[in-house]
């Protein structure tokens, strides 16, 4: 299917070689009331590392707000194009999203191929997706995407200046190929549909089981899975990468006072994270609005993580579950601690407790992967579920 096709050509593909990137953003005062151009540009970077990319340049220029034509002005845009030769890079990969024009534009002047934050992200997901939902999901935000820009697939016909042999084949083929998708985004429409009905029957049994929902949130590489890993003894896979789990996975816990309850992690956040692809992902978000609590994980070795925890929150208030009940958890604090000390779990819980003075309620620290804080985590996941949804502890068996 032509559509398939351009598709593979939009994003970065994994390859023998890996493809040499350069990275552009422009920096707005209005952007950097919410995170520093250095900041994104650097996660970008960790995007185009997991995508299996390298990254030979970057750039950042400060401006009023991205031009209409070029997003970047003529100026910058130039001295990209005189460091092709020094650089050798394949791909230039832009920090916000591109307008269909931009793009053209930018593929024009530069001769190379260009992909904004959004193809990059799609690109990680399809990677990441296991199951036949995560690839629903992943191909309906893929066409989503792609729709308006199909123009640009036909420009050379608009570089041979219109008349005789510009008409039919090109535009022809254009409306094909859109009709082809349009039909694509419908039976994918339809098929997540499905998905989260049956989501929501199995929700719905879950319910009449009484046994309450705990639900992980977070930034990507906050570590939730590895969270989960240490709280069920699951094996889910957790590596040092964005966006390493997709698909969502539930387990059985069993609480300090003999409650049990479901656990489960969803899908990392991140900034600028495009709107349809929360609304492609709707059908595993709408496990959050289902879940009587959320453990809120942030990385607390992150330089950023006040940036990152704010990413966060907007997108829970965008789900309108922004109310509910909520347990801060800080993540990685031995990697936060200082290096010149062997530090024990009760000797870090007391020096962060005593030096942090911004410590709030129902706010926890903790490492997954040393497994240190957990007990005083999870006796407050226990109080929190009494109060909320009166549950009663069953007999434990163990």
């Amino acid at each position: 299917m032509v559509s398939e096709n351009i598709i593979k050509n939009t994003i970065i593909s994994t390859q023998i070689q890996p493809e040499k990137t350069f990275l552009v953003t422009v920096a707005t005062k209005d952007s950097e009331k919410i995170v520093s151009a250095e900041a994104s540009q650097s996660e970008l970077a960790q995007l185009v590392k997991s995508a299996g990319g390298i990254v030979v340049g970057t750039t950042i220029q400060r401006l009023d707000s991205p031009t209409k034509a070029l997003y970047l002005g003529k100026g910058k845009l130039d001295g990209i194009v005189a460091l092709k030769e020094e650089l050798h890079f394949d791909t230039v990969v832009f920090d916000d999203e591109l307008s269909p024009v931009q793009q053209r534009n930018l593929e024009e002047a530069l001769q190379v191929k260009v992909i904004d934050r959004v193809a990059l992200i799609l690109d990680i997901f399809a990677k990441r997706a296991q199951t036949r939902e995560g690839k629903l999901q992943v191909e309906l935000a893929q066409h989503q995407y792609l729709l308006p820009r199909l123009a640009g697939q036909w420009s050379h016909l608009e570089r041979l200046g219109g008349g005789i042999g510009t008409r039919g084949p090109g535009e022809s083929q254009l409306e094909t190929d859109r009709r082809l998708i349009e039909k694509r985004i419908h039976r994918l429409s339809a098929e997540v549909d499905k998905v989260s009905q049956q989501r929501y029957l199995y929700r719905q049994r879950r319910h009449k089981s009484g046994i309450p929902i705990i639900a992980l949130v977070g930034y990507t590489n906050a570590g939730k899975s590895t969270l989960l890993n240490a709280i069920s003894r699951a094996n889910v896979v957790s590596e040092n990468k964005v966006f390493t789990t997709l698909d969502p996975t539930t387990r059985r816990i069993m609480l300090p006072d003999g409650k049990m309850a479901l656990l489960s992690d969803t899908v990392g956040f991140i900034r600028k994270l495009p709107t349809n692809i929360i609304s492609a992902f709707r059908a595993t978000l709408e496990e959050l609005e289902e879940a009587d609590l959320l453990l809120n994980v942030i990385d607390f070795s992150s330089p950023y993580a006040a940036e990152e925890n704010h990413a966060v929150e907007n997108i829970l208030n965008d789900l309108g579950i922004m109310g509910k009940p909520r347990i801060t958890v800080l993540n990685k604090i031995d990697l936060a601690l200082a290096k010149d000390k062997s530090w024990n779990e009760e000797e870090a819980l007391q020096y962060l407790s005593s030096n942090e003075t911004e410590i709030q309620e129902n706010m926890y620290f903790v490492s997954a992967v040393k497994k240190w804080g957990l007990n005083g985590l999870l006796q407050r996941i226990s109080e929190l579920l009494t109060d909320k949804t009166g549950y009663q502890p069953q007999n434990n068996q163990n």
